[in-house]
């Protein structure tokens, strides 16, 4: 008599085991089944991770909305999944949930320095001490990130120029704007902020991503190195 019992996925081709799969021909090439398969990590005695995750889509008529939507309990109505599993696949489409609400919302179109210098109030306003920002845009003037380069005392801080470009290049900027705070309450520009912003303008020339303005923030105000013709 033949046996019956399913195969585990150890004993599987390497190209068809899920994990493999997705090294060698990319996620997208994977199921929803398989995806879950993943997530779950391992099946029963008599059954894969892949028939499992099958099982459970086929409960939902394969909606992962739906899915979506089961509980802890729920879940573990199925045989081989357990508290931990179940909460691994109910993290996974939580993330997917938010993922999808980030995609939606609109990004902030930059027009001016002001929309800058509103942009950054909450994170540099009554500060004591320097701190050195950039935000990154991309070719609609739209803000893909805004981060924190370096943080330094009361009369200054230091900007690495490769730093800066090291983080444009990985979001994929299409340009990027300097701001950084003064404390003092002094908009006007010191000698090492000129020579600075020129360096990155140099540094973002060479590797295609203008320096489109260099804003100092003061709690009442700001210096625009553009709008005063300094760049």
């Amino acid at each position: 008599m033949l046996d019956q019992t399913p195969l585990s996925i150890k004993s599987w081709a390497e190209e068809d085991r899920p994990r493999e799969k997705l090294m060698l021909k990319g996620k997208s090439s994977l199921s929803d089944a398989e995806l879950l398969a993943i997530l779950i990590g391992s099946g029963t005695v008599s059954i894969s991770a892949v028939e499992l995750s099958k099982q459970i889509l086929a409960s939902v008529n394969h909606n992962l909305h739906e899915l979506a939507k089961l509980s802890l309990k729920d879940l573990q109505q199925f045989k081989g999944i357990g508290e931990a599993k179940a909460i691994t696949i109910m993290s996974a489409l939580e993330l997917g949930r938010r993922r999808k609400e980030a995609d939606v919302e609109k990004r902030l179109t930059i027009t001016c320095a002001k929309d800058i210098y509103v942009l950054l109030q909450a994170d540099l306003m009554d500060l004591p001490y320097e701190e050195f920002w950039i935000v990154l845009l991309n070719k609609a003037n739209q803000v893909i990130k805004k981060m924190q380069i370096s943080r330094g005392g009361i009369s200054g801080t230091l900007a690495d120029v490769r730093l800066i470009m090291k983080n444009a290049i990985e979001q994929l900027a299409s340009s990027l704007i300097l701001v950084h705070n003064h404390p003092s309450g002094n908009k006007k520009p010191s000698p090492q902020d000129i020579q600075l912003t020129q360096k990155i303008k140099q540094a973002g020339q060479l590797m295609e991503i203008p320096v489109l303005d260099h804003l100092i923030f003061t709690d009442n105000g700001f210096y625009s190195f553009a709008e005063n013709e300094q760049l």
